[in-house]
């Protein structure tokens, strides 16, 4: 057989020199393709590195031949890999370089083979080409001729074609978004010629020029200052002001790279003449009023005016209340409030009305609450009001309707954000009874903006029973006589608001058994009626935010298939205004809000003392709930929520982050239901909830994000980068303070994440959790215990953990080995997982683990007779690591015990698939005492 065997080799090493010589031959012929075709059919062949070699080389030149030049340098690079030193390889793959444009890579290669022959003509002759080719190379690239201009000049060229065009536009924003790129635009011209782009009108030029001035701006004061002044901020307000959506959101983002930069996200050192040069103030003024004056401006777009709005909310309240300086608000306050208010009281259907989107008026009303919010007195409170109060009273003719409902429709817009201004101005002689008198009109537009106002005020309890007993006859009287289903909706979603103001508590319904119920039914069948437009179903989904407190209207809503699924549509649509009413709905079904704990004693002495105690729905029961949670996510809940979640800042309020929130965590309670939440982009969008919004909406979405974490493959629940924005969110929940509930699955979820990848491990470390991991490792509350030593396994191969361990001076290792010692399995499987991970890569500690505690020859003996076969092997594994310590006092001491004889108990054993790994270990620690001269090998009597 082993003569047949060498036959075969001498054969094949026949078979490839033959073709490698019929592959030369067709080569000084001329006949390339017949020569490639016998190299490739002797590479097959070959087995001998070297002789492979020259093949690769000799098929390199013949790719050369037929200027296929990235083969050519393929297969120069592999004869190479063999001998660094082939210099016809080298000289091949240089050739084949410079032809694909790497001059550099050329250069360095016919470097080396003139280093090799230094007396070769060739070699030099081509070393000096390159270097000179290389040098004008670098000046055309960094000229301005070369880049720069060519891109504005491809752009400027009508007849330019527009794929080429959208190149260049491409590459000058990515250009712009580099230091050195964005200097040599500017310093060549580049916003003039920006300006000519802009000039065409087309949208995609001005889309263009607006991203890369943005890129320009980003991070340098001076140069964001420059071109403030260059291109004037009336140009940018214009810009913005045009009635295109991207166009808009573009200029936005330019107007926040200024302020940005301008405001501190600049962090060069100027020196002495940065107070001179760089005092930003003015340019913040004229762009501060320049907004303010969009906001009320007949000629802006809905577009603009809501970045308009949306930069202000942004930018002018403080982002923290411990800042002292709030002067940006009261000089918007003073300079602008009536503009804003203007916006609020537009009516899209009387005439000469700004132009706004389905979010204006909502946005208005959310900046009008930050910047009273931002106040920090009552001079300053009392000024707002004063300013607000004389504008409507300014808007109120008897003689003038439209002007009326302006006021009214104001108070609206008021009551939606600084309710206690909005409500004060309700309060007010003569208000309500304008706002009742209004419903009674003949004109329907009178009546949809006094219908909801008397909605928007009725938010408070005891504003609510006031209009229940005078204003719901009413409401229900145009319920019944107006044919506008508009108004009808409208009419109908009051009812629900007055018939909701008890909350969730059954003893307090204030409208007769079965009103409520119909009332949602009325709901549903207008939500699920695509003939109504989406501003009037939104109607109909305030109505079910209100009414849904009941629970039988909650049962009946999940039931409703069609009603829910037009609701997650509507959350997906444009239309923002819809995400709170939304949300609300979606917590009320989940119960989801916040419960006192009712303490049985304090009822009894409520009921004794004659107070009221609120009372639970049958249906508001743990088994109701889930089932609701189960249709929901049945329905697609999460894909809506993943849309919510995207909405822009200004509208998507703090408060309904933490709603949405909330009701994330509902929907992960169940770890059957996670897979459906990551499937439909649940992980991905709690990142975001979980990182801004309240305090208690923070920690329920880390909680829900732990739970996803925990069981998830991070991969899939939290693809690309995102999966590194999770670790700080989880280790948010390892502070004390929080709960044993969130300690724990934060913990679980941290486990999951370090067993994925040692760049996720590396990041948990930098986030400081490591001395909060091994504070709950001394935790006495088992579940909690168990999981930090989980988590802790799954970290001890960085480098920084096992230093930790090293370090004198802690007691970690220590309780690390008397761990193992514990009854409770998992925790031991962790413990001597990590044990057996940390001596293996530490030899220092195998002596160390025995100078820590006296037991720990006991504890590892009971590892290794453990009837848990992977608790043995970690503890044989354990063994192996301190005979393999180098340490022959240690080795020695634990051959002397008893430990030899259960490594030979084990060893000698009878093969067994179920305990395998065991054995085999345990034979290994035996082979091991052999080699060291600890025992004997074992041999039979003669």
């Amino acid at each position: 057989m082993a003569f047949g065997r060498n036959q075969h080799i001498i054969l094949k090493m026949g078979d490839q020199n033959q073709l490698k010589e019929e592959g030369n031959k067709h080569f000084q012929a001329g006949d390339i393709n017949k020569a490639i075709e016998c190299y490739t059919k002797a590479i097959k062949v070959c087995k001998d590195k070297k002789a492979l070699a020259v093949i690769h080389r000799n098929r390199s030149a013949c790719y050369l031949k037929k200027e296929n030049y990235a083969n050519a340098a393929t297969d120069a690079t592999k004869a190479i890999d063999v001998d660094a030193s082939d210099i016809k390889a080298l000289y091949r793959r240089c050739q084949a370089l410079e032809k694909l444009g790497k001059l550099d890579m050329a250069f360095k290669d016919v470097q080396k083979c003139a280093t090799l022959e230094p007396k070769n003509k060739i070699f030099l002759e081509t070393l000096r080409r390159l270097g000179a080719d290389i040098q004008a190379k670098l000046k055309t690239t960094f000229s301005t001729d070369s880049r720069v201009q060519n891109m504005f000049d491809i752009l400027l060229d009508e007849e330019m074609e527009k794929e080429k065009r959208e190149k260049a536009a491409n590459n000058l924003i990515v250009l712009s978004r580099e230091e050195a790129g964005a200097e040599r635009i500017f310093q060549n011209n580049g916003v003039p010629l920006l300006l000519n782009m802009i000039e065409t009108g087309k949208p995609e030029m001005i889309l263009a020029a607006v991203r890369t001035l943005s890129g320009m701006c980003t991070g340098h004061k001076a140069r964001a200052m420059a071109i403030v002044h260059m291109v004037g901020v009336d140009k940018m307000c214009s810009i913005m002001a045009v009635d295109n959506e991207e166009i808009a959101l573009a200029t936005c983002n330019l107007f926040q790279c200024i302020n940005d930069s301008l405001t501190g996200g600049d962090k060069r050192e100027y020196g002495k003449e940065e107070a001179l040069v760089l005092d930003a103030s003015k340019d913040l003024k004229t762009i501060l009023l320049s907004l303010l004056e969009m906001t009320g401006s007949q000629k802006v777009s809905g577009h603009g005016r809501d970045q308009a709005l949306n930069l202000l909310s942004k930018n002018v309240p403080r982002k923290d209340n411990k800042e002292k300086d709030n002067s940006r608000s009261l000089f918007t306050i003073d300079h602008g409030l009536k503009k804003i208010l203007k916006v609020c009281g537009q009516v899209p259907e009387l005439p000469d009305q700004l132009q706004l989107t389905e979010n204006t008026q909502l946005i208005a009303s959310v900046l009008l609450n930050r910047l009273y919010d931002d106040l920090k007195c009552d001079p300053e409170r009392s000024n707002f009001k004063d300013i607000c109060n004389e504008y409507i009273k300014s808007k109120i003719d008897p003689n003038n309707m439209d002007k009326t409902i302006h006021a009214v429709n104001t108070i609206s817009g008021l009551l939606q954000g600084p309710f206690d201004v909005g409500n004060a101005l309700v309060g007010q002689q003569g208000i309500m009874e304008m706002m009742v008198a209004l419903c009674g009109s003949e004109r329907e537009v009178d009546q949809m903006v006094a219908v909801e106002a008397l909605i928007h005020s009725s938010s408070k309890m005891s504003r609510a029973s006031f209009i229940i007993t005078n204003g719901v006859s009413l409401l229900k009287d145009i319920y019944k006589k107006t044919k506008n289903e508009k108004i009808k909706i409208r009419a109908l979603v009051g009812l629900c608001k007055l018939g909701s103001a008890g909350g969730d508590d059954y003893s307090l319904r204030q409208f007769a058994e079965g009103s409520t119920e119909k009332l949602a039914k009325q709901c549903r069948k207008w939500l699920c009626n695509p003939q109504i437009d989406t501003k009037t179903r939104k109607w109909a989904i305030e109505g079910l935010a209100y009414l849904t407190n009941d629970a039988d209207v909650k049962d009946d809503f999940v039931e409703d298939d069609p009603a829910m699924k037009a609701m997650f549509e509507l959350a997906k649509s444009k239309d923002k205004t819809i995400l709170y009413a939304v949300a609300c709905t979606l917590v009320n079904c989940t119960n989801c809000y916040d419960k006192k704990e009712i303490i049985p004693e304090l009822v009894q002495l409520a009921k004794f003392s004659k107070q009221h105690v609120p009372e639970q729905h049958p249906k508001d029961k743990k088994d109701f709930i889930e089932k609701r949670v189960k249709r929901l996510l049945k329905a697609g809940v999460t894909s809506a929520l993943a849309v919510m979640v995207k909405a822009d800042n200004s509208i998507l309020t703090d408060q309904t982050k933490e709603m949405l929130a909330r009701v994330f965590l509902a929907l992960s309670e169940d770890p059957k239901d996670r897979g459906t939440i990551v499937a439909q982009g649940g992980g991905k969008a709690l990142i975001p909830l979980a990182l801004e919004g309240t305090d208690a909406g923070k920690v329920k979405a880390c909680h829900a994000l732990a739970k996803i974490a925990a069981i998830s493959n991070p991969e899939i629940a939290f693809p690309g980068e995102r999966v590194y924005e999770v670790v700080r969110p989880l280790i948010s929940l390892l502070h004390t303070d929080r709960d044993g509930i969130q300690n724990y699955e934060a913990l679980r979820g941290l486990t999951n994440l370090a067993g994925y990848s040692e760049k996720l491990r590396v990041k948990i470390v930098k986030e400081k959790a490591l001395p909060e991991i091994e504070n709950y490792m001394f935790e006495e509350h088992d579940q909690i215990r168990q999981a930090a030593t989980e988590c802790m396994c799954n970290l001890v191969t960085c480098k920084e953990v096992q230093e930790r361990y090293i370090d004198d001076g802690n007691d970690k290792l220590k309780l690390l080995v008397l761990l193992c010692g514990e009854d409770d399995e998992s925790l031991q499987t962790a413990a001597a997982g990590a044990l057996a991970m940390l001596t293996a890569a530490q030899k220092k500690l195998c002596l160390k683990m025995t100078l820590v505690t006296s037991q720990w020859l006991e504890i590892l003996q009971r590892l290794c007779l453990h009837s848990n076969p992977n608790i043995q092997h970690r503890g044989l594994v354990i063994v192996y690591n301190m005979l393999n310590s180098d340490n022959s006092e240690l080795t020695k001491k634990l051959i002397e015990s008893e430990m030899l004889e259960i490594l030979t108990v084990i060893g000698k054993a009878m093969d067994n698939p179920k305990r395998q790994e065991v054995i085999d270990v345990a034979r290994t620690c035996l082979v091991k005492a052999m080699d060291l001269g600890l025992i004997k090998p074992f041999t039979s009597p003669s």
